[in-house]
């Protein structure tokens, strides 16, 4: 349990759709969704690399949907924007090697239902999981990965919405954001840096003065005084990125999908993952209960710890640590999680809960998590705050 400083500086940083591990994290999501889409018991575990005109599609896959991987790659890369042949990395230039197989049967004897020991769903693999929320923003996220993000997708926003204007714009970013806490608050920006890939004619002052805006735009005023540092494209230049600049792989930016290295993390990537991977649904799970939590007014702050053994649906264990913000007894709360009254964490009940095995009947896609986070976006069923009353009757506490 972490004590809360008087005073100090914490910092998160984001990568737009267009940074090269990006690209990776949505070609794996887009064919997890079409694998879904006509088969929700389809076991997908899809990885990419991207480098020079180059892109790799490979893992392990069963699925009874005919998925055309070559398809939803260039067309993925396409919707990101890499279109120009000149700068290295094209949707219709690039070379597409695909490595897929089926799904190892050991793993599928402990997470179908049917030959499990327990004849139920099993988790997919061992670990652990975590999720978090706090009340410093209205999302209940972190302050700074919250408008790290908000940064890098309101320019991808402008690139995308109005490519006359900001031609000058092209798909790979980062962006950094520094807040000042007192006594555990978000109470000013000190610093935001914005690295943005561009075209040659670009000047460094029209890239200086967007930047400026947008951060006005999507940062609460409250919190950007007058003598914040300002570093965009500190180098100088940054006319060779993406996949030519860098090379890309699925699941290589796990802090920047999460908490932005608030609170701890259990290693596991998300994308390209079907949710019978405890990996990507018991973080989900795990942000749900910590959200709902928060948004009880259990607590200020929470972070919920889930483990798991393959092939075993009940969690070996779950941990609560509220930072000492509860408003009700941890005990209490840790009785309540443990219970299974109001949050029932194995894997199928999970997937139930969450309707993460069909995304597009409810409007959402993974794919769309795979850029700007996994959290804080309330288009995700994980972000709902629908169990509010429900703990709150299970603690004894009146809404």
């Amino acid at each position: 349990m972490s004590k809360i400083k008087t005073k100090h500086v914490f910092t998160s940083e984001s990568v737009s759709e267009g940074h090269p591990d990006k690209v990776c994290d949505q070609v794996s999501d887009g064919v997890l969704d079409a694998c879904l889409k006509d088969d929700a018991q389809s076991r997908v575990a899809c990885e990419c690399l991207a480098t020079t005109d180059f892109l790799v599609v490979a893992g392990e896959i069963t699925t009874k949907s005919k998925v055309n991987f070559e398809q939803i790659a260039r067309e993925t890369v396409r919707g990101i924007g890499y279109v120009d042949e000149t700068i290295g990395f094209s949707a219709d230039t690039c070379k597409i090697v695909l490595a897929v197989h089926k799904q190892s049967p050991d793993i599928a004897q402990g997470v179908n239902a049917e030959t499990s020991e327990s004849k139920e769903q099993g988790a997919g693999d061992q670990g652990m999981m975590f999720g978090y929320a706090s009340d410093e923003t209205p999302q209940l996220m972190p302050a700074p990965i919250l408008y790290a993000h908000k940064l890098v997708e309101r320019l991808a926003e402008l690139r995308h919405q109005d490519p006359k204007t900001y031609y000058y714009l092209r798909p790979d970013a980062k962006s950094q954001v520094s807040i000042e806490y007192i006594h555990g608050r978000p109470t000013r920006v000190r610093t935001i840096v914005v690295s943005h890939q561009h075209t040659p004619d670009m000047q460094r002052a029209t890239l200086e003065d967007l930047v400026k805006a947008v951060a006005h735009q999507v940062i609460p005023a409250s919190l950007m005084p007058d003598d914040i540092a300002w570093h965009v494209n500190p180098t100088g230049r940054f006319e060779v990125g993406g996949p030519h600049g860098d090379s890309g792989l699925t699941g290589r930016k796990i802090i920047v999908d999460t908490y932005g290295g608030v609170g701890c993390h259990g290693g596991g990537a998300f994308s390209g993952k079907d949710p019978s991977k405890v990996d990507r649904s018991a973080a989900y799970m795990c942000r749900y209960i910590a959200k709902n939590i928060v948004a009880a007014k259990l607590a200020q702050k929470c972070e919920v710890q889930v483990s798991y053994a393959i092939g075993v649906a009940k969690p070996l264990s779950i941990n609560l640590d509220t930072y000492s913000t509860h408003t009700v007894a941890e005990e209490k709360l840790q009785a309540v999680l443990e219970s299974g009254e109001v949050f029932d964490l194995r894997p199928a009940s999970i997937i139930r809960h969450l309707g993460l095995k069909t995304p597009h009947a409810a409007g959402w896609t993974y794919q769309q998590t795979a850029k700007y986070g996994h959290f804080g976006r309330d288009i995700f069923p994980w972000e709902k705050t629908d169990c509010v009353a429900a703990l709150q009757a299970a603690c004894g506490k009146k809404g």
